[in-house]
């Protein structure tokens, strides 16, 4: 069974993690951390638009979900690959989906405006996604 998991640094999606981890057997994990668009309005990416190489600063933004994702999944006994998007989360989760059997998404992110943000996305992607969601607490 392929897996994509989205992850950002949050609780709910190291959970969405252990829940793909632990419910189907022998799973093929994505990682997929997305970093979005440097634009004006955003001010966590607005950094990136002045980095010289911005694949470069987009994975190093995204090492500590990775680095967090890998323990999860030592933990577990389970291989993962990791891999990161820039773009709109929505849109660079959607863009990949195809390639997987299921997506499993966390359904919101820490903060109040991780939760509003990030719980737009799971609901997004879960009326969008051409392939089954599993939105977890």
């Amino acid at each position: 069974m392929k897996i994509l998991v989205p992850m950002d640094d949050s609780e709910m999606a190291e959970r969405a993690l252990e829940y793909a981890i632990e419910s189907y057997p022998d799973p093929e994990i994505t990682v997929l951390h997305v970093v979005g668009e440097p634009t004006s309005m955003w001010g966590a990416a607005t950094g990136l638009a002045l980095e010289e190489n911005i694949e470069e600063a987009a994975e190093e933004r995204a090492k500590e979900v990775f680095d967090r994702a890998r323990e999860l999944a030592d933990e577990h006994d389970v291989e993962i690959t990791t891999e990161v998007q820039l773009g709109h989360p929505v849109r660079a989760i959607l863009n990949r989906a195809d390639d997987f059997d299921t997506v499993v998404i966390g359904s919101h992110g820490g903060s109040l405006a991780d939760r509003l943000i990030i719980g737009n996305v799971a609901q997004k992607v879960f009326r969008r996604s051409p392939v089954p969601v599993t939105v977890v607490r």
